[in-house]
């Protein structure tokens, strides 16, 4: 049987080069588990459902230079042309571009100001009876604002009085209750909600407390630079946005069509530095499991070259290759469990860290435990070839020189 005793005295002897390793193991079970965590945070992310059939819709900006235009009429004349080309389910224009990462929010309240009442912040869109069916979300409950909600802002002083709003808007805002049919508040302004969306991310995906609160307010009041949106048939849309510039011209060619862009563009776009960051701690794994692996790969190397006598003795004297090669394995199994004890706390401490001054996350101990296993196994398989090395020195080489 192999005796831990021998080859604890053997570490000791020569230390340093197991300590480097031990710290090594240490540091690379802190920073992979939480960056494989962070990795996996970011998917979710990434690959969070929207509401929106994002490859069919795009969105673009009017940039109206001239002045012998009414805005409202042209944004109508414009809307009913653009639902006329061939390929479009249907147009609108709207005040904000969800996954842009640029819109606006507020608090909505139970109460007018100055009264205390319960606020949630959430994004809001304006825009008209179009928008639900351009945007393509879908209605759990209630019914669309008709033509005739609609309000027509030419002076910005007057404001509807019924709204859509999401879901989650809902019940954080009547949890006990249906939130359809209640009347809440922006600011003074009280507005019935007609209509309840179901699932409707808002211009931020990054903050939580907005991204799946949305309120649609029957509004229209579009300025010299204005957007709209569009939302082709599937499989039409690079067809319909090749004919936007020349139909917008056609209608009123005083203005410049800018941002012609598919939403999910938009969306990689906003979530452009996110990707990079996950694609950043992949190559991090990747070099740190390389690097602590090429380190246990050399230190067995390093201790065979210094106990080639000693390892030509005890064949010599009978040893079978399998207890050379287990004499390894266990030396480099007791340096990597030291090392994996450090790293496991090194990475709980980092993940605190990390979510008291980042925002992280709480890191769950399964990815602390699954790369220590992970760690583990890799050192195994990093000391088995100069193990098995060490187990083929030819005795009457080794002890040439005894």
């Amino acid at each position: 049987m192999l005796e831990i005793k021998p080859i604890l005295n053997a570490l000791f002897r020569s230390k340093v080069g197991a300590v480097l390793l031990l710290i090594q193991i240490a540091i690379t079970t802190a920073i992979v588990s939480n960056a494989a965590f962070i990795i996996k945070d970011r998917l979710d992310y990434l690959n969070q459902p929207t509401g929106y059939e994002e490859e069919n819709i795009f969105k673009f900006n009017v940039m109206t230079f001239g002045t012998d235009v009414d805005l409202i009429q042209q944004v109508d004349l414009d809307e009913q042309m653009l639902r006329a080309i061939p390929g479009v389910v249907d147009a609108v224009q709207i005040s904000a571009v969800p996954l842009s990462g640029g819109g606006s929010s507020t608090g909505f309240r139970l109460k007018p100001v100055p009264e205390k009442s319960k606020s949630v912040n959430a994004s809001y869109f304006e825009t008209d009876e179009h928008g639900l069916n351009t945007l393509g979300v879908n209605l759990v409950a209630g019914r669309n604002f008709t033509a005739d909600e609609v309000v027509l802002n030419r002076d910005n002083t007057q404001f509807p009085k019924v709204a859509l709003a999401t879901k989650a808007l809902m019940d954080e805002l009547f949890p006990d209750e249906d939130g359809l049919g209640k009347v809440i508040y922006m600011g003074d302004q009280p507005l019935k909600i007609v209509g309840v969306i179901g699932m409707m991310k808002g211009p931020w995906l990054k903050l939580e407390e907005r991204k799946d609160r949305s309120v649609l307010l029957p509004t229209v009041s579009p300025g010299k630079l204005h957007q709209f949106i569009v939302r082709a048939e599937p499989g039409r849309r690079a067809e319909v946005m090749k004919q936007i510039e020349t139909a917008m011209h056609s209608n009123y060619a005083k203005r410049v069509i800018q941002d012609l862009t598919g939403l999910d563009v938009k969306k990689a776009n906003y979530v452009a530095e996110d990707r990079l960051m996950m694609r950043m701690l992949v190559v991090l794994i990747s070099v740190l499991v390389l690097v602590t692996a090429l380190g246990i790969f050399g230190l067995t190397l390093f201790n065979i070259n210094k106990r080639i006598k000693q390892i030509g003795t005890r064949r010599a004297l009978g040893a079978r290759k399998s207890a050379i090669i287990s004499y390894f394995v266990v030396e480099n199994s007791l340096i990597c469990f030291a090392g994996l004890v450090l790293g496991v706390c090194g990475a709980v401490l980092l993940g605190q860290q990390l979510m008291v001054h980042y925002s992280v996350p709480a890191l769950s101990n399964w990815y602390v435990a699954i790369t220590a296993v992970a760690v583990f196994l890799m050192s195994i398989l990093a000391v088995i070839g100069p193990a098995r090395r060490a187990a083929d020195i030819d005795p009457s080489i080794a002890t040439r020189t005894i």
